[in-house]
């Protein structure tokens, strides 16, 4: 998987897939039948109540194990995928994420809060973002290796680009934004994930949000602002329009604002 070059993360989650089959069945997961992960998914399922992404975690796990190590043909190993849950995701309003950015008075979360907001950027690309990746003369940020190992660029933000310069005259970083603490590693995204769990705590905010929540209020935003839907995928990094299209089930609208388009025929 590395000289595929996965990522970190993926490889984790797969081995971690192998590990728990192999341990299911107590053998090595090269003599594991597709039929036996199959009962254990189907197992799984039933008494753990697992998700349908992480049925599909074990299946592309299994997948890369027989194709890629044992040489094997997939399409011989009868596995259906099953259909993904069609959820919408949790969205702010503008007055919500006012209140998350002034619940902590520490410059350092804040910033933190406010990158991820009014970039929509992921949890691992803001603790990894670099110093040398913001351009405040073109007034946009890279992200480096975001998911799937690509590289693209988002806004920066004029009232942000306030707020890094006020932390970094504070803080002094040195070569990652956020350092942990050893200043030559960056903010472990378990701190981050702490801070933002605090901040919504403090705001009394009772939505099932993660701090993910704050990437989905950004594209929606942004799209309530009547920003062009495939400006909002290039600055998502969405490899498919589908997938950035689920925003537009989350915008509020006044019907007040629509002109029937029976109003323009010529009668």
């Amino acid at each position: 998987m590395q000289l595929r070059n996965y990522s970190k993360r993926t490889i984790d989650t797969y081995l971690h897939c192998l590990t728990a089959l192999s341990r299911f069945y107590n053998k090595p997961p090269d003599q594991i039948s597709p039929q036996e992960v199959s009962d254990f998914l189907h197992c799984s399922l039933q008494e753990r109540k697992i998700s349908t992404s992480t049925i599909n975690q074990y299946i592309s796990a299994f997948k890369v194990l027989r194709t890629e190590v044992l040489g094997e043909e997939w399409k011989e190993i009868k596995i259906s995928r099953p259909r993904l849950d069609k959820k919408l995701p949790v969205v702010f309003s503008k007055e919500e994420v006012f209140q998350l950015l002034t619940a902590t008075k520490n410059q350092k979360h804040r910033t933190i809060l406010a990158l991820a907001y009014s970039t929509g950027m992921r949890l691992e690309e803001v603790c990894n973002l670099r110093i040398c990746d913001i351009d405040s003369q073109r007034m946009q940020i890279r992200v480096c290796c975001g998911k799937g190992k690509k590289d693209r660029y988002t806004i920066l933000s004029e009232r942000l680009i306030n707020m890094l310069r006020e932390y970094w005259r504070y803080y002094k970083p040195i070569n990652f934004l956020f350092e942990g603490q050893i200043n030559t590693l960056p903010i472990s995204s378990r701190t981050v994930q702490t801070v933002f769990k605090n901040c919504i705590r403090k705001t009394g905010i009772r939505k099932e949000a993660s701090f993910h929540t704050l990437r989905h209020s950004f594209a929606t935003h942004l799209l309530e602002q009547g920003v062009n839907l495939r400006i909002i995928q290039s600055l998502l990094g969405h490899s498919s329009i589908k997938t950035t299209t689920i925003y537009t089930h989350l915008v509020n609208f006044s019907p007040s604002q629509v002109k029937s388009p029976f109003d323009s025929l010529a009668l």
